[in-house]
Protein backbone atom coordinates (compact mmCIF):
# COMPACT_ATOMS: atom_id res chain seq x y z
CA UNK A 1 0.00 0.00 0.00
CA UNK A 2 2.81 2.24 0.79
CA UNK A 3 4.23 1.74 -2.32
CA UNK A 4 1.21 2.57 -4.18
CA UNK A 5 1.30 5.62 -2.75
CA UNK A 6 -1.39 5.24 -0.03
CA UNK A 7 -1.25 7.27 3.12
CA UNK A 8 0.66 5.17 6.03
CA UNK A 9 -1.64 6.44 8.16
CA UNK A 10 -4.74 5.45 6.88
CA UNK A 11 -3.33 1.96 6.45
CA UNK A 12 -2.88 1.43 10.13
CA UNK A 13 -6.31 3.24 11.35
CA UNK A 14 -8.01 1.59 8.47
CA UNK A 15 -6.79 -2.44 9.72
CA UNK A 16 -8.65 -1.53 12.71
CA UNK A 17 -11.49 -0.01 11.38
CA UNK A 18 -12.41 -2.51 9.57
CA UNK A 19 -11.55 -5.38 12.20
CA UNK A 20 -13.97 -4.01 14.69
CA UNK A 21 -17.40 -4.84 13.13
CA UNK A 22 -15.48 -8.35 12.08
CA UNK A 23 -14.66 -9.23 15.81
CA UNK A 24 -18.17 -7.59 16.81
CA UNK A 25 -19.74 -10.30 14.66
CA UNK A 26 -17.81 -13.36 16.01
CA UNK A 27 -18.45 -12.51 19.68
CA UNK A 28 -22.31 -11.65 19.11
CA UNK A 29 -22.59 -15.26 17.58
CA UNK A 30 -21.20 -16.17 21.08
CA UNK A 31 -23.55 -14.02 23.16
CA UNK A 32 -20.23 -12.43 24.40
CA UNK A 33 -21.11 -8.77 23.30
CA UNK A 34 -23.06 -7.94 26.84
CA UNK A 35 -20.20 -9.49 28.88
CA UNK A 36 -17.57 -7.26 27.67
CA UNK A 37 -19.36 -4.57 28.25
CA UNK A 38 -19.58 -5.00 31.60
CA UNK A 39 -16.29 -5.81 31.95
CA UNK A 40 -14.86 -2.72 30.30
CA UNK A 41 -17.55 -0.55 32.44
CA UNK A 42 -15.73 -2.38 35.83
CA UNK A 43 -12.19 -1.08 34.67
CA UNK A 44 -12.77 1.31 31.79
CA UNK A 45 -8.97 3.53 32.07
CA UNK A 46 -6.95 0.07 32.30
CA UNK A 47 -8.96 -1.57 28.95
CA UNK A 48 -8.28 1.79 27.43
CA UNK A 49 -4.62 2.12 28.25
CA UNK A 50 -3.38 -1.18 27.29
CA UNK A 51 -6.03 -1.69 24.58
CA UNK A 52 -4.24 1.57 23.26
CA UNK A 53 -0.75 -0.01 24.20
CA UNK A 54 -1.25 -2.97 22.82
CA UNK A 55 -2.59 -2.29 19.34
CA UNK A 56 -1.62 1.32 18.85
CA UNK A 57 1.31 2.06 20.19
CA UNK A 58 1.94 -1.73 18.03
CA UNK A 59 0.44 -1.06 14.79
CA UNK A 60 0.63 2.73 14.20
CA UNK A 61 4.56 2.99 14.91
CA UNK A 62 5.16 -0.74 12.48
CA UNK A 63 3.17 0.70 9.91
CA UNK A 64 5.29 4.80 9.80
CA UNK A 65 8.32 1.89 9.42
CA UNK A 66 7.64 1.70 6.54
CA UNK A 67 8.39 5.09 4.87
CA UNK A 68 12.14 4.48 6.40
CA UNK A 69 12.84 1.08 5.78
CA UNK A 70 12.06 -1.64 3.30
CA UNK A 71 9.16 -3.85 3.89
CA UNK A 72 12.12 -6.93 4.39
CA UNK A 73 13.81 -4.65 6.78
CA UNK A 74 10.52 -4.26 9.02
CA UNK A 75 9.61 -7.39 9.10
CA UNK A 76 13.17 -8.78 10.13
CA UNK A 77 13.91 -6.19 13.06
CA UNK A 78 10.07 -6.57 14.54
CA UNK A 79 10.79 -9.81 15.51
CA UNK A 80 13.18 -8.15 18.16
CA UNK A 81 9.41 -8.14 19.77
CA UNK A 82 10.84 -11.58 21.03
CA UNK A 83 13.53 -10.41 23.38
CA UNK A 84 10.97 -7.66 24.17
CA UNK A 85 8.78 -10.58 25.46
CA UNK A 86 10.93 -12.06 27.69
CA UNK A 87 12.67 -8.65 28.82
CA UNK A 88 8.95 -8.17 30.77
CA UNK A 89 8.67 -11.47 32.41
CA UNK A 90 9.89 -9.01 35.61
CA UNK A 91 6.75 -7.05 34.89
CA UNK A 92 4.02 -9.82 35.37
CA UNK A 93 6.49 -11.02 38.83
CA UNK A 94 8.72 -13.96 37.27
CA UNK A 95 11.63 -14.25 36.55
CA UNK A 96 13.73 -14.07 33.23
CA UNK A 97 13.91 -17.60 31.64
CA UNK A 98 17.31 -17.27 30.46
CA UNK A 99 17.78 -20.48 28.26
CA UNK A 100 14.46 -18.76 26.21
CA UNK A 101 16.36 -15.11 25.92
CA UNK A 102 19.07 -17.27 24.59
CA UNK A 103 17.57 -18.85 22.01
CA UNK A 104 15.53 -15.59 21.18
CA UNK A 105 19.37 -14.38 20.79
CA UNK A 106 19.80 -16.96 18.14
CA UNK A 107 16.84 -15.96 16.34
CA UNK A 108 17.84 -12.50 16.50
CA UNK A 109 21.42 -13.32 15.29
CA UNK A 110 19.84 -15.24 12.09
CA UNK A 111 17.31 -12.23 10.91
CA UNK A 112 20.33 -10.08 11.24
CA UNK A 113 22.42 -12.85 9.33
CA UNK A 114 19.71 -12.91 6.66
CA UNK A 115 19.60 -9.38 5.90
CA UNK A 116 23.33 -8.46 6.11
CA UNK A 117 23.37 -8.23 1.78
CA UNK A 118 21.00 -5.38 1.84
CA UNK A 119 21.84 -2.89 5.01
CA UNK A 120 24.36 -1.51 3.06
CA UNK A 121 21.81 -0.03 0.65
CA UNK A 122 19.66 1.48 3.32
CA UNK A 123 20.84 5.52 4.47
CA UNK A 124 21.75 5.33 7.90
CA UNK A 125 18.94 8.36 8.75
CA UNK A 126 16.26 6.22 7.54
CA UNK A 127 17.94 2.97 9.69
CA UNK A 128 17.48 4.89 12.73
CA UNK A 129 14.19 6.27 12.23
CA UNK A 130 12.78 3.03 11.60
CA UNK A 131 14.71 1.03 14.62
CA UNK A 132 13.08 3.48 16.79
CA UNK A 133 9.65 3.17 15.26
CA UNK A 134 10.08 -0.59 15.29
CA UNK A 135 11.18 -0.76 18.96
CA UNK A 136 8.13 0.99 20.31
CA UNK A 137 6.00 -1.59 18.53
CA UNK A 138 8.11 -4.47 20.01
CA UNK A 139 7.60 -3.61 23.34
CA UNK A 140 3.91 -2.62 22.90
CA UNK A 141 2.45 -5.77 21.16
CA UNK A 142 3.54 -7.97 24.14
CA UNK A 143 3.22 -5.50 27.14
CA UNK A 144 -0.58 -4.90 26.14
CA UNK A 145 -1.11 -8.17 25.39
CA UNK A 146 -0.02 -9.43 28.92
CA UNK A 147 -1.46 -6.84 30.88
CA UNK A 148 -5.18 -7.44 28.86
CA UNK A 149 -4.71 -11.25 29.61
CA UNK A 150 -4.25 -10.54 33.40
CA UNK A 151 -7.50 -7.50 33.24
CA UNK A 152 -10.07 -9.53 31.83
CA UNK A 153 -11.65 -12.18 33.52
CA UNK A 154 -11.31 -16.00 33.18
CA UNK A 155 -14.15 -17.05 31.45
CA UNK A 156 -13.78 -15.12 28.13
CA UNK A 157 -12.74 -16.15 24.88
CA UNK A 158 -9.37 -14.81 22.99
CA UNK A 159 -12.52 -13.40 20.80
CA UNK A 160 -14.00 -11.53 23.30
CA UNK A 161 -10.78 -10.04 24.60
CA UNK A 162 -9.51 -9.60 20.88
CA UNK A 163 -13.04 -7.55 20.28
CA UNK A 164 -12.61 -5.49 23.44
CA UNK A 165 -9.07 -4.46 22.86
CA UNK A 166 -9.79 -3.19 19.81
CA UNK A 167 -13.13 -1.27 20.53
CA UNK A 168 -11.39 0.07 23.06
CA UNK A 169 -8.39 0.87 21.26
CA UNK A 170 -10.76 2.83 18.81
CA UNK A 171 -10.42 6.52 20.58
CA UNK A 172 -7.13 6.78 19.38
CA UNK A 173 -8.00 5.26 15.78
CA UNK A 174 -10.69 7.94 15.34
CA UNK A 175 -8.43 10.96 16.17
CA UNK A 176 -5.72 9.85 13.76
CA UNK A 177 -8.42 8.72 11.33
CA UNK A 178 -9.64 12.68 11.08
CA UNK A 179 -5.96 13.52 11.29
CA UNK A 180 -5.06 11.36 8.08
CA UNK A 181 -8.42 13.04 6.55
CA UNK A 182 -7.87 16.66 7.03
CA UNK A 183 -4.01 16.36 6.12
CA UNK A 184 -4.27 13.70 3.13
CA UNK A 185 -8.04 13.59 2.20
CA UNK A 186 -9.81 10.15 1.93
CA UNK A 187 -8.01 6.94 0.95
CA UNK A 188 -8.50 5.54 -2.10
CA UNK A 189 -10.54 2.19 -3.32
CA UNK A 190 -7.42 0.53 -3.72
CA UNK A 191 -6.07 1.03 0.13
CA UNK A 192 -9.87 0.24 1.13
CA UNK A 193 -9.77 -3.49 -0.69
CA UNK A 194 -6.59 -3.85 0.77
CA UNK A 195 -6.86 -2.88 4.14
CA UNK A 196 -9.75 -4.93 4.89
CA UNK A 197 -8.13 -8.28 3.73
CA UNK A 198 -5.31 -7.05 6.19
CA UNK A 199 -8.13 -6.86 8.82
CA UNK A 200 -9.46 -10.26 7.79
CA UNK A 201 -6.13 -11.90 8.15
CA UNK A 202 -4.48 -10.13 10.16
CA UNK A 203 -6.71 -8.41 12.46
CA UNK A 204 -9.08 -10.85 12.80
CA UNK A 205 -7.42 -14.83 11.82
CA UNK A 206 -3.72 -14.39 12.96
CA UNK A 207 -4.60 -11.96 15.81
CA UNK A 208 -6.84 -14.20 17.47
CA UNK A 209 -4.83 -17.58 16.76
CA UNK A 210 -1.97 -15.72 18.34
CA UNK A 211 -3.73 -14.49 21.55
CA UNK A 212 -5.38 -17.69 21.99
CA UNK A 213 -2.17 -19.41 21.87
CA UNK A 214 -0.71 -16.81 24.27
CA UNK A 215 -3.92 -17.29 26.58
CA UNK A 216 -2.96 -21.14 27.19
CA UNK A 217 0.00 -21.00 28.21
CA UNK A 218 -0.34 -17.26 30.03
CA UNK A 219 0.77 -18.92 33.35
CA UNK A 220 4.15 -20.42 32.08
CA UNK A 221 7.06 -17.65 31.54
CA UNK A 222 8.86 -20.45 29.49
CA UNK A 223 6.31 -21.95 26.96
CA UNK A 224 4.88 -17.87 26.76
CA UNK A 225 8.78 -16.83 25.18
CA UNK A 226 8.64 -19.78 23.11
CA UNK A 227 4.70 -18.87 21.68
CA UNK A 228 5.62 -15.17 20.73
CA UNK A 229 9.28 -16.60 19.23
CA UNK A 230 7.32 -18.40 16.51
CA UNK A 231 6.81 -14.90 15.21
CA UNK A 232 9.84 -15.16 14.05
CA UNK A 233 8.73 -17.69 11.31
CA UNK A 234 7.17 -15.03 8.96
CA UNK A 235 10.24 -14.25 8.05
CA UNK A 236 11.01 -17.07 6.04
CA UNK A 237 7.24 -17.12 4.82
CA UNK A 238 7.32 -12.92 3.47
CA UNK A 239 10.98 -14.34 1.97
CA UNK A 240 9.91 -17.29 0.48
CA UNK A 241 6.43 -15.21 -1.08
CA UNK A 242 8.79 -12.80 -2.10
CA UNK A 243 10.87 -15.20 -4.49
CA UNK A 244 7.65 -17.00 -5.73
CA UNK A 245 5.71 -14.20 -6.00
CA UNK A 246 7.15 -10.68 -6.44
CA UNK A 247 10.58 -11.95 -8.10
CA UNK A 248 13.09 -11.26 -5.78
CA UNK A 249 16.04 -12.47 -5.30
CA UNK A 250 17.21 -15.82 -3.58
CA UNK A 251 19.11 -14.69 -0.56
CA UNK A 252 23.08 -15.28 -0.46
CA UNK A 253 25.26 -17.65 1.46
CA UNK A 254 25.02 -16.05 4.65
CA UNK A 255 21.29 -15.27 3.96
CA UNK A 256 20.87 -19.05 3.60
CA UNK A 257 22.81 -19.09 6.90
CA UNK A 258 20.81 -16.47 8.99
CA UNK A 259 17.40 -18.84 7.94
CA UNK A 260 19.22 -21.88 9.36
CA UNK A 261 20.03 -20.34 12.56
CA UNK A 262 16.44 -19.01 13.00
CA UNK A 263 15.26 -22.53 12.65
CA UNK A 264 17.37 -23.63 14.62
CA UNK A 265 16.62 -21.19 17.36
CA UNK A 266 12.82 -22.14 17.24
CA UNK A 267 13.81 -25.92 17.66
CA UNK A 268 15.89 -25.11 20.64
CA UNK A 269 12.72 -22.81 21.72
CA UNK A 270 10.79 -25.98 21.88
CA UNK A 271 13.35 -27.93 23.22
CA UNK A 272 14.27 -25.78 26.46
CA UNK A 273 9.98 -25.44 26.72
CA UNK A 274 10.03 -29.28 26.58
CA UNK A 275 12.31 -29.65 29.72
CA UNK A 276 10.33 -27.58 31.88
CA UNK A 277 7.42 -29.40 31.97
Amino acid sequence: MNLSGGYWLWSACLRYIFTLPLMGILVWKQHGVQAVWCAIKQQPLAWLLWSTVGFGLFYMPLTAASIYGESWFVAATWQVTIVAGVLLTPLFGKTIPIKNLLCAGCILFGIFLLQTAHLSQMQAGGILRALLLILIAAFSYPLGNRKMMVICPQEFSTVQRVFGMTLCSMPFWIVLSVYAGVTHGAPSTGQLTQSFIVALFSGVIATVLFFEATNLVKHNAKQLAVIEATQSGEVIFTLLGGVLFLGDLMPSLVGCVGIAVIVAGMICNSLVSMQTK
